[in-house]
């Protein structure tokens, strides 16, 4: 298959076109899940470091074992789909934005991401009503009209500037989570990478949340998921390898990280 694609690179990059829109769904989650478990907070007094250290310890430590309970009872799938989207990652998409980061500043890409992000406002407004969050949908509607004025349909983000703005964003998986609706079991899915049962029935409920679902014809939709994961991983190129080069069994702890990051969100 590597071959055939080094021979066409029309194929190669139909391939990435077609497909990597999908990328840009919970796929990414990868990326914020490995963003929680390795921030560190910059402001932490010394006087409560100590504390701090111990807190975050014992909290880790129930959050793994949290994880751990996960069933994974489709393992050998699951880690078949993995080999074939690391594979996918590093041959084609990787490549790809690599290539779209050395021609595209880096502001623009930061304001094309602050885009998508705003135009996702529906998911998050619809997920914060039926989560009884009422405050929060107030927010982000504030930050939705803010950025989409003075922010310049949101490709600026004025709204950082306001910390009460800026509120955990909320999808349909984490809504089911809040319902007591369990994880189900632990599922990989080709190019969308980690997921659950549960937060696989999310992603369809937030496909029809999202705007850019409904954009006439497909294809230019599809261009337009495809653009966004191009965006988005140019400015993570980095992340993902780390995982692999610190990790014994890189399935193991892409899996833990992404069910911590996911109980989490939930609890928030």
């Amino acid at each position: 298959m590597e071959k055939d694609l080094q021979r066409d690179p029309t194929a190669l990059f139909a391939l990435i076109l077609v497909f990597s829109f999908l990328f840009a769904g919970y796929g990414s989650n990868y990326k914020k899940a490995f963003a929680e478990e390795t921030a560190v907070s910059a402001d932490a007094g010394e006087e409560n470091a100590l504390q701090d250290e111990y807190d975050e310890w014992t909290y880790d430590l129930e959050e793994e074992e949290s994880a751990s309970r996960i069933r994974d009872p489709l393992e050998r799938f699951n880690r078949g789909v993995f080999a074939f989207n690391d594979f996918f990652y590093f041959r084609a998409l990787k490549p790809v934005a690599r290539g779209y980061r050395f021609i595209t500043p880096e502001p623009v890409r930061i304001g094309v991401k602050n885009f998508f992000y705003n135009l996702g406002f529906p998911v998050r407004f619809v997920n914060y009503i039926l989560q009884v969050k009422f405050q929060r949908a107030g927010q982000d509607t504030c930050r939705f009209i803010l950025n989409s004025t003075a922010g310049i349909l949101g490709f600026f983000n004025p709204a950082q500037r306001c910390p009460w703005l800026n509120q955990p964003p909320e999808d349909m998986g984490q809504t089911l989570g809040k319902w007591s609706i369990g994880n189900g079991f632990y599922i990989v899915w080709p190019l969308l990478g980690p997921s659950t049962l549960r937060d696989s029935a999310g992603l369809i409920g937030d496909y029809f949340l999202q705007p850019v679902s409904y954009v006439r014809p497909f294809y230019v939709s599809m261009g337009a998921r495809s653009y966004e994961a191009v965006n988005d991983t140019s400015l993570s190129i980095g992340e993902y390898e780390s995982i692999k080069e610190s990790a014994l069994d890189p399935y193991t702890a892409l899996k833990d990280a992404y069910m911590q990051y996911r109980e989490k969100a939930v609890q928030e």
